[in-house]
């Protein structure tokens, strides 16, 4: 694992120049963090991504809200701040490799803001506007300007970490699944996908936050792993870097990842889904009291509150494909 700035942080050499072939999902509309990102899509059949898997290891009743019930969650200034960086660094490689400069990413902001603004719950965001632009918490209001400008700043860091002139992406915002021997579907979708001229392959995603400390290190590769097991089971290679540009501090954080780790990060996964299925087929989602509850949007409807969570809703999970009774055990 290596923290490091620029530079520091580009991986080998062999992966400064990309091939040509660019795979971009027509369906998603470049955003990783916010308003209706793609992999919270319904899919085909019940299936597990890094987000819905990081939600039940958080609170499995986080889980049952935002998978089975599907409850309406607010938006945050932070969260579509996100989804418009996210927007701008996938259209930055649509130009040519010597229009990608700062200048031509910051005239991308406007359109790509002009394309978001109209979605649901975006325009309430901005009712009341603070002065200085600054948020005091995830949720307060701020000028258009000066929520556009702080978006500016995010998108000119991503400069001092990379050199898009030298990269060629053969895939942003590409949805990648497999469907694991036990029937288990893993699906995401990744931000960038380098693929050196040897094959090499490079994760790439975008963080608009700071990086974490090194003890939740763990916690920030659980994504990147994630997509890096599912692009081993389908390519058969083990991807050479696993790299989150935190835009927020203008750092790093790159990871080799070895197929031993991913064997046992694919046990994990199973574990997880695992616990997933039964309690759906109970209809038990306990929930886990931690500090991340202070950003929960469900606290009415959660017991350590002193909220009742409503009943399940065991029909409309199994017309969504899932098994709502336990399997019988043969004697």
């Amino acid at each position: 694992m290596r923290r490091g700035r620029s530079e520091l942080s580009e991986g080998p050499p062999s992966l400064g120049t990309m091939t040509a072939m660019v795979q971009t999902d027509p369906t998603t509309d470049g955003s990783a963090a916010a308003v209706a990102p793609a992999e919270e899509a319904a899919p085909r059949r019940p299936s597990l991504s890094p987000s819905r898997a990081a939600d039940f290891k958080t609170c499995p009743l986080l889980y049952r809200y935002r998978t089975i019930d599907r409850l309406p969650e607010r938006e945050s200034l932070a969260a579509v701040r996100g989804t418009l960086v996210h927007s701008v660094l996938e259209r930055l490689y649509d130009l040519p490799p010597a229009q990608r400069t700062p200048e031509s990413a910051l005239e991308l902001v406007e359109p790509a803001w002009a394309e978001l603004r109209d979605e649901p719950g975006i325009a309430e965001l901005f009712e009341t506007g603070q002065e200085d632009g600054a948020e005091s918490d995830a949720n307060a209001p701020e000028s258009v300007a000066a929520w556009l400008a702080s978006a500016g700043k995010l998108v000119e860091k991503y400069f001092a970490l990379e050199d898009p002139r030298r990269i060629q992406p053969a895939g942003r915002e590409e949805l990648v699944e497999v469907t694991l021997p036990d029937g288990l579907l893993l699906r995401g979708y990744v931000d960038r996908l380098d693929v050196a001229p040897n094959g090499a392959l490079r994760v790439v995603d975008y963080k608009t936050g700071s990086m974490p400390r090194e003890a939740f290190e763990s916690k920030a590769l659980f994504q990147m792993k994630f997509y890096a097991l599912v692009l081993w089971r389908t390519r058969g290679v083990v991807a050479a870097q696993l790299k989150l540009l935190y835009l927020g501090d203008g750092d790093a954080l790159t990871y080799a990842p070895e197929e031993a780790e991913l064997v046992r990060f694919e046990r994990t996964l199973l574990a997880i889904w695992s616990a997933i299925e039964r309690a759906v087929a109970t209809g038990e989602f306990r929930p886990n009291k931690s500090r991340l509850c202070g950003w929960c949007d469900h606290q009415a409807l959660c017991p350590e509150f002193g909220g009742t969570p409503p009943p399940f809703p065991a029909d409309a999970a199994a017309a969504a494909g899932w098994r709502t009774t336990l399997p019988v055990t043969p004697v």
